[in-house]
């Protein structure tokens, strides 16, 4: 499929999701890998994980990139050779990007009940705010905090982060699809803009440092 959906937060900020419904022979005829992208791409079980990675290239081409201007440091965060910030994900049948002048994530996830159990896991204060008893949209506004945690642990890549005890998410009630969140972590205390939408069942949630 072509590409789903671009969002430009600003005009430094560019945003791309792909929808993966290509075959992973469809993909593989469109892109070229550098030799360790082409290993890391064959020792993958999954094919869907397959699929996404190389979902992921095709955006990059939508922004006139390739596999070749992409690297990876020893942490596994994601770099390009031009010096813009990157930063990737994929879950179930969507990969997206976002690239900046400034420090900036991006995560989707797919709204699934489990997020119920596991929610003391990652969030805490942010319970002031949310409501269980909606139960459809209790489970959205978990899947957009942890989608903002992420994207922030994304931006920092510091061992060490927990999401539950060093990342603050605001209140977004309403019909709100931004908020604010906050880092603090090891003496630094760090504030973020947080966005997001629905895409069909996901959630997509990108944070930027301010």
């Amino acid at each position: 499929m072509p590409l789903y959906k671009t969002i430009a937060p600003n005009e430094n900020t560019q945003l791309l999701v792909w929808k993966i419904t290509e075959s992973l022979n469809e993909l593989k005829a469109q892109v070229a890998l550098k030799p360790n992208m082409q290993l890391r791409l064959d020792g993958m079980k999954s094919e869907l994980h397959q699929r996404a990675f190389l979902s992921v290239r095709m955006l990059l081409k939508k922004l006139g990139l390739t596999d070749f201007n992409l690297y990876y440091d020893a942490s596994g965060k994601p770099h390009l050779d031009n010096g813009k910030h990157i930063s990737i994900t994929h879950s179930n049948q969507f990969a997206g990007i976002i690239v900046s002048d400034q420090p900036t994530g991006i995560d989707i996830e797919l709204q699934r009940d489990k997020i119920q159990r596991i929610a003391t896991k990652f969030a805490d204060k942010e319970f002031t705010y949310l409501n269980p008893e909606n139960t459809a949209e209790y489970i959205k506004q978990l899947t957009v905090i942890w989608g903002a945690k992420e994207a922030i642990f994304k931006i920092r890549n510091e061992k060490g982060i927990s999401f539950k005890d060093h990342i603050e998410v605001d209140s977004f009630k309403g019909n709100k699809n931004s908020t604010s969140a906050y880092l603090q972590f090891s003496g630094l205390s760090v504030k973020f803009g947080v966005e997001f939408t629905e895409i069909e069942n996901c959630i997509l949630v990108y944070a930027s440092q301010y």
